[in-house]
């Protein structure tokens, strides 16, 4: 039966058991789930502990190691990144999240690049580029006696490849895209998402520099360097630019930022190369060619005892780092590797990213707030332990296995340390899919929610609550329904007097934690941590601009390699909140009349070609402009047809109650939905609504800029808020996370 797989023994969450059975378990050819998550986790451990044997270790050996591995998944302490959970023991085989690509200036190296994202995007990997290497925009190009287009425009044809890829049918690709601050098309690449509809694969962050953040401090200018010539080809000012990429990073999250120099500083093999990028999510430095394999532990399953009496329990802390250490430099061992250059620079330097997740939960078992100094000091304390600790395990596996082979010339052998199996063994990654799977807080974030909603397919919403707190709830008297309810309005226990002040303290979210204490956080895990740190910071809708360039001072200050904000409700695509959010977006208006209409109105209609067919748009204006719009659906009917009908009554609506067109544009560009397409220029339509938008902003323009635009396009793609199941998405840890299907972007 296909059902079968949910007959387990294992202590999963209904949650866990739908994005397993999702995404992760194996299936027949009719699309039958056929593995049960325990069969799921002993194919992974047995495919990972064989590689023992290539060290000498016997059949008896193997199997005990194997078995180990297997407890420490089924019991949740541990989880690999998803491509090890899916791939490992079956045919693919191709067990990393994380790869960085090089791009030089040449059309070859470009395209190659682009064939080689392809090849790991199918694979079930995210990708990395620096295209600072790339000559600006406008700059000659000898071979052809051209110019060229520049990095930006070359983007494009990345995030165009990278929409063509569905992953092996469970994710899409993820890329970031990392421009050095001191390239001439830096403010070209600053602004290259303010349309949200463009770049939808891509992450971007500036790679900022030392020199360019005294500059920025002194409000002097900075030179931009031609990377073809090697010379100053302009400047700017430098607070300005500064200032232009916290605003868009208000307006949008794009761009983060990286601070270049401090990748570098703790770069183990310098001899090698230089670090100019980094995975998708910005955690994961990495050379060029170079591959990483991640994995975390759960930090609410180190600890034991209950209410005044918990504590971390170290020792199971100790040995768990150390069976996980063994566990990722195996999958380096085992791992199908999509490009030979890739496989080579892997197993040159053997970098692995232990992590952590469940540090919220921890934090509220152990009785600590998120948001004082006793949870920086618990970071601190726990991320030493286990760096620490997973250097003694990887020193252990130096000693049996030989240390990697760019040991030589590295910053380790050169200050005279012993030798280690792996590169480097820490990160700190996100978590979105794999907690849901180990129960517990994503990453080194705070909860997002208390209580959020949860859509369920074929039945209603649900209000999922946190499990802690409905325990605690319910132990101290005060679990009701109507709290339920409540909490679930406002987003949190914040404003919810009738509640112990204690509980409103522990139980903290996302909005509850200021930007600060964020990154406070952030740099806590950082100072202990070999790689980077994936984490949001969070700012509430009201923030200023002001308030984002307070947290990139703070981020550089601290100690950070980067940073990543989100400011709630800025980006149009967010469809998980909380009764909070839409208030703060809310505003008080005056009662309006729709005007009436006229005996005569003129208009004309386009035809779009959108992924579900024809749609053919009406526009009539009155005296006052644009006055009602009709939009039709070719032959079709059902939601198609119905849902267009809808938008065209609300347009209609929007323009005889006198809201501008040009707001009404700005509403409806960029909603997206599974099957877009492309029209003859180049652009993509979206979704229905996104084609009406279009239509309505062209009818705006000159008659002569009307005729020359074309809306023939043809479907292309999926793409949409979730890709797996329509459901919503959390933006955290720097990545989009379905809590309905377990979808993840990035891990």
């Amino acid at each position: 039966m296909a059902t079968t797989w949910r007959e387990t023994d294992l202590d999963l969450s209904d949650n866990a058991l739908t994005v397993l059975g999702r995404r992760y378990l194996r299936k027949d050819l009719e699309g039958n789930v056929v593995e049960r998550p325990e069969d799921m986790f002993r194919r992974v451990a047995e495919n990972i502990a064989s590689a023992d044997a290539n060290y000498g270790a016997s059949e008896q050996e193997v199997a005990r190691v194997a078995d180990e591995f297997y407890g420490m998944m089924a019991r949740q302490e541990f989880m690999p990144n998803s491509p090890t959970l899916m791939n490992a023991g079956r045919e693919f085989q191709q067990l990393s999240a994380c790869f960085v690509l090089p791009i030089e200036d040449s059309m070859e190296s470009i395209f190659e690049a682009v064939k080689d994202t392809a090849l790991i995007h199918k694979s079930g990997g995210g990708t990395g580029f620096s295209f600072s290497r790339l000559r600006p925009a406008d700059d000659i190009v000898s071979s052809t006696r051209g110019v060229s287009s520049g990095p930006v425009s070359f983007m494009r044809v990345f995030d165009a490849a990278t929409e063509a890829i569905k992953q092996g049918g469970v994710r899409r690709g993820a890329n970031m895209a990392v421009l050095r601050v001191d390239h001439p098309d830096i403010m070209d690449f600053v602004e290259a998402k303010t349309d949200h509809s463009q770049l939808t694969n891509f992450n971007l962050s500036v790679g900022v520099t030392d020199a360019f953040m005294r500059a920025m401090q002194q409000g002097e200018e900075f030179a931009l360097i031609n990377p073809r010539t090697g010379e100053e080809s302009s400047s700017v000012n430098a607070r300005e630019l500064f200032g232009r990429m916290t605003e868009l990073a208000w307006a949008g999250g794009d761009p983060g930022v990286v601070f270049l120099d401090r990748l570098n500083a703790t770069n183990p093999t310098p001899h090698v190369g230089e670090i100019e990028a980094t995975n998708p999510c910005g955690e994961q430095p990495l050379l060029p060619h170079e591959s990483c394999n991640l994995g975390s532990i759960n930090l609410a399953k180190m600890v034991e005892g209950d209410g005044e009496a918990a504590r971390l329990n170290w020792d199971r802390l100790r040995d768990t780092v150390h069976l996980a250490v063994h566990f990722l430099d195996n999958v380096i061992d085992m791992n199908r590797l999509p490009l030979d250059a890739i496989a080579e620079m892997t197993r040159a330097n053997r970098k692995i990213g232990l992590g952590v997740m469940g540090f919220a939960d921890m934090l509220i078992l152990l009785g600590v707030p998120y948001n004082g100094q006793e949870a920086v000091r618990t970071a601190e304390e726990v991320m030493q332990f286990v760096r620490d600790e997973a250097r003694a395990a990887s020193r252990e596996l130096a000693e049996k296995r030989g240390p990697f082979p760019n040991w030589e010339g590295s910053t380790y052998e050169q200050a005279g340390e012993p030798p280690l199996r792996n590169a480097t063994v820490t990160t700190i990654a996100p978590t979105g899919t794999i907690s849901i799977i180990a129960g517990c807080s994503s990453g080194i974030e705070p909860l997002f929610a208390v209580v959020f909603t949860r859509h369920v397919l074929d039945r209603d919403e649900l209000l999922e609550v946190h499990p802690i707190f409905e325990r605690v709830a319910h132990e101290g008297g005060f679990h009701s329904p109507e709290l339920i309810k409540e909490i679930a309005a406002k987003g949190s226990l914040h404003d919810i007097e009738e509640l112990p002040g204690d509980v409103r303290e522990l139980f903290v979210t996302a909005h509850d934690v200021t930007p600060e204490w964020h990154v406070r956080i952030q740099a806590a895990f950082q100072e202990f941590t070999d790689n980077a740190v994936s984490k949001t910071v969070n700012f509430p809708n009201q923030a200023t601009v002001d308030d984002v360039e307070q947290v990139y001072r703070l981020a550089y200050e601290l100690g950070c390699k980067g940073v990543t904000i989100y400011r709630d409700g800025s980006r149009d695509e967010q469809v998980l909140t909380t009764g909070k959010t839409e208030r703060a977006k809310a505003g008080e208006a005056p009662p309006v009349t729709p005007r009436p209409r006229p005996p005569v109105v003129t208009g004309s209609t386009r035809v779009v070609r959108t992924g579900c067919g024809k749609l053919y748009v009406t526009i009539n204006q009155d005296e006052q402009g644009p006055f009602e719009l009709f939009a039709t659906m070719g032959k079709a009917g059902g939601c198609a047809a119905s849902q267009s009908e809808a938008i065209a009554r609300l347009v209609s609506l929007a323009f005889r109650c006198g809201i501008p067109a040009e707001e009404v544009v700005r509403q409806l560009r960029g909603i997206s939905c599974h099957m877009p397409a492309w029209e003859a220029g180049g652009e993509r339509i979206l979704s229905c609504a996104d084609a009406v938008g279009k239509a309505i902003e062209r009818s705006l323009m000159p008659e002569a800029e009307q005729l020359a635009m074309d809306f023939n396009g043809t479907a292309f793609g999926h793409t949409g808020a979730c890709p797996d199941c329509g459901g919503t998405l959390v933006y955290e840890g720097g990545c989009n996370v379905c809590r309905d299907c377990g979808y993840s972007q990035c891990d």
